[in-house]
């Protein structure tokens, strides 16, 4: 039996570490990802702006979400490259993924953050190796 996207949209919506990060899920299907995170104190780094290593999870989420919900099949990631623009402290931020080429074992998927206002505040860039059962 194949999953379907509501199925793998349920398997990371219980996953631990999303809900403990605080991931929402705003859009989600097989074309389509589209995170949300309410910024709030536990995420800020010590000089009060949203910690980098949530942006990189974040990055690594949707981009791997994405590639599921398009393969149907479970994905590792083999490299995470990000940028950063710019710092932020407060609000909600949203990331949206999309698939740059696709192969049978390996993709290379791009990904990006963007504030409420729709600014760019860091780009990541992943290659993702397919576990095709």
């Amino acid at each position: 039996m194949q999953l379907t996207a509501d199925d793998i949209k349920e398997t990371f919506e219980n996953s631990p570490f999303f809900k403990h990060i605080g991931f929402e899920i705003i859009e989600f299907d097989d074309n389509r990802v589209k995170l949300k995170l309410g910024i709030r104190d536990q995420l800020l780094n010590v000089n009060g702006t949203l910690h980098g290593g949530i942006h990189a999870t974040m990055l690594d989420f949707v981009q791997g979400m994405l590639l599921r919900a398009v393969t149907k099949e479970k994905c590792i990631t083999t490299s995470l490259t990000i940028q950063y623009f710019a710092p932020v402290s407060v609000g909600e931020i949203f990331a949206e993924s999309k698939i740059l080429k696709l192969g049978f074992k390996l993709a290379f998927m791009e990904a990006e953050i963007k504030n409420s206002k729709g600014e760019i505040l860091a780009k990541g860039l992943g290659n993702f190796k397919l576990l095709r059962s």
